[in-house]
């Protein structure tokens, strides 16, 4: 989705695979109507034939559905799975210990956490 600001402004459909729309309705022989996010709205729904892929389905695009489990206050209970990384970096006069933790083997989910943090909250990774 790089170019969807410049895109706005202009009132251009710039980059040419943005996304997958639905079509409302055939307008004449060569342009759509198509249903637009709202980050997009301020743009006009009506593209030339040209503009427009068809959609070819693949296994790949298929996302496959986790079991999540929901608590009572609607927050999820995320665990990192591993440490790919330690790193120290001096702030001053203090020492800011870091880890990179793998959240999600799937998605590749990474973040950098403080490591004094992730000790009291996750003790397992450091065993």
């Amino acid at each position: 989705m790089t170019g969807v600001g410049r895109t706005t402004r202009s009132k251009k459909l710039s980059p040419k695979f943005l996304g997958l729309f639905q079509v409302i309705k055939r307008i004449g022989l060569v342009a759509y109507e198509i249903v637009l996010p709202p980050l997009l709205e301020n743009l006009h729904n009506v593209f030339h034939v040209s503009q427009l892929r068809k959609y070819v389905s693949s296994p790949d695009h298929v996302l496959e559905v986790d079991d999540v489990q929901v608590r009572e206050d609607l927050l999820l209970d995320a665990r990192p799975m591993q440490i790919l990384n330690v790193q120290s970096k001096q702030l001053r006069r203090n020492d800011i210990h870091t880890i990179k933790a793998l959240w999600n083997e799937k998605t590749q989910e990474m973040t950098w956490e403080f490591e004094e943090k992730m000790k009291n909250s996750c003790p397992h990774l450091f065993g």
